[in-house]
């Protein structure tokens, strides 16, 4: 490699300036990468944290993320939250090296997007270039030009609304005349029903303690008690009952209909100490099926876990029920009730998680080529779901049926060869137990494969659960359960719950008759 061809100067003091400038440009470029090479090692340490991290999490997620069987799994929300974490902190990364580069870094493609919401108001901002010189008296013409689009947001403000009702009397008549005041679901009270709205969605869809909402509202000064809003919600769900009642006749029109429950800690009245409710949860979708009817969730407060509940709200029900394998539901399937032809069917994912947690455990070989061979089943589902029941239950016979049996057969072979108290005979002893719920799904295909959709249902409420700490009370646990109701079944319906609520108690402040309370329901929503 040849020296660089520089004209050196004659002069000493030229020459001695030209070094110094050298020797400083040397040192910046030393100093430069230097910086480099720390920030390259730090964002490789951070990189093989992250790695490290995303392996871990990749590891388990298969069976955390569709069994949540291990002691302190994450949930599925949790994992979610992590993963939105390695994205900001990858996000980071690339920021920090890239402004260390000095901007030299070549810009990435953009990536493809999908337009915005079409009725998202649009702010038009036109940005004209400076007129070059000479140009001033030149006739401008566009030939085109660049639009891009970013997503901006006002954050919610409060507002007062001021209703005035003029009085007026007329001369040489007898008389005052003013307009009625408006209907209101709080009477005499300050909050709008778009307020009622937004602290129900807050608290009950998306977990918002009242606490918290207070908080919130007085960074705009505006004080509203908790305990106030509290006792709005009651007067909320007072207000709401017959909608939630109406909900679970309707689920019980259904062909078919998931059941569970999950723990609601509430206050014991006198004690202070909380006390185990439960809320019972039910579910009519009939969409895997190809059904028409809308989506349905209802959940009922109780402060028992005992089959008397089930059996009440279920009262007069004759369809297929399908549970996991709690004993409480057995009870309802049996001939000395009034209900005798309600149907019972299993789920086959409690089933499966029970080797599944042997399997992660390793140990248990049988429990781990017990998990390969189910896997079929799920894979067939995957291709039918959507279609009608006869296409649903062809498709089962022709691939499932052989899985199930060769499944049984096994288990029927192997139990006798184990002890009587290991965790695997008593994996297989569940699944036998319950082999006629369990193969139901073969000769009928409105049944699911698994519960999974309640158990969907369930979810948010334990999120909101987690963030309140308890119910409060008895009343406080139907009102959760009568408001939790109806929004959740507006968000499975893909229905705003604020923009539903708010105009559902408009409208019930206005008198809607209870004769048309179908118009009200969530399915039914127009704006």
């Amino acid at each position: 490699m040849s020296a660089p061809d520089l004209a050196l100067p004659d002069d000493v003091d030229a020459l001695k300036a030209m070094v110094v400038a050298m020797a400083e440009k040397a040192a910046l470029l030393e100093e430069r990468n230097l910086h480099l090479e720390l920030v390259n090692k730090s964002a490789d340490e951070r990189i093989a944290r992250l790695t490290a991290i995303v392996k871990m999490l990749e590891r388990s997620r298969f069976g955390s993320r569709s069994e949540r069987l291990r002691t302190g799994a994450l949930s599925e929300e949790q994992y979610a939250l992590v993963f939105d974490e390695i994205e900001t902190g990858v996000a980071a990364i690339e920021a920090q090296m890239e402004k260390s580069a000095g901007g030299s870094k070549a810009k990435r493609a953009p990536r493809p997007r999908k337009g915005f919401a079409a009725h998202l108001e649009r702010v038009e901002v036109v940005i004209e270039p400076e007129t070059p010189a000479g140009c001033e008296a030149l006739e401008k013409i566009l030939i085109g030009e660049d639009v891009s689009e970013r997503l901006d947001v006002t954050p919610a403000k409060f507002r007062v609304i001021v209703t005035r009702r003029p009085k007026y009397a007329y001369r040489g008549w007898d008389g005052v005349i003013q307009a009625a005041a408006p209907a209101r679901i709080i009477e005499s009270g300050i909050p709008t029903e778009a307020l009622l709205a937004q602290i129900a969605v807050s608290k009950y869809a998306d977990g918002l303690p009242l606490y918290r909402q207070e908080a919130i509202y007085a960074r705009d000064q505006v004080e509203i008690d908790r305990s106030q809003m509290a006792q709005w919600m009651g007067k909320v769900g007072f207000e709401l009952e017959p909608l939630a009642d109406y909900a679970l006749t309707r689920i019980k029109q259904g062909e078919r209909v998931f059941a569970d429950e999950t723990t609601l800690p509430t206050l014991a009245p006198g004690s202070g100490k909380a006390k185990t409710a439960y809320l019972w949860t039910y579910v009519r979708d009939d969409r895997p099926f190809g059904g028409s009817g809308p989506p349905i969730v209802a959940y009922r407060f109780e402060d028992s876990r005992a089959g008397e509940c089930v059996a009440r709200h279920l009262e007069g029900y004759c369809g297929i029920l399908q549970v996991d394998g709690y004993a409480a539901y057995n009870r309802l399937a049996k001939p000395d009730r009034a209900n005798d032809v309600m149907t019972l069917a299993g789920c086959w994912s409690h089933v499966r998680r029970k080797f599944y947690e042997l399997h992660v455990a390793g140990s248990s070989v049988i429990a781990t080529q017990t998990v390969a061979q189910m896997a079929p089943l799920w894979a067939t589902e995957e291709t039918v779901r959507g279609k009608d029941a006869a296409a649903r239950m062809e498709a089962r016979q022709d691939k499932s049926a052989s899985v199930v049996a060769a499944l049984f057969a096994r288990w029927e072979k192997e139990l006798p060869r184990l002890s009587g108290k290991s965790k695997l005979a008593e994996a297989i002893r569940y699944a036998l137990g319950r082999r006629a719920v369990l193969e139901r799904f073969l000769a009928d295909g409105r049944i699911e494969l698994d519960s999974n959709t309640v158990e969907r249902a369930i979810r948010p409420q334990t999120i909101t659960r987690k963030n309140s700490l308890f119910a409060g009370s008895d009343g406080g646990g139907r009102t959760w359960a009568t408001i939790a109701t109806l929004l959740a079944t507006a968000k499975m319906n893909n229905v705003d719950p604020h923009a539903w609520l708010t105009q559902t108690l408009e409208r019930i402040a206005n008198g809607w008759p209870n004769s048309n309370i179908e118009a009200l329901m969530p399915w039914n929503y127009q704006r």
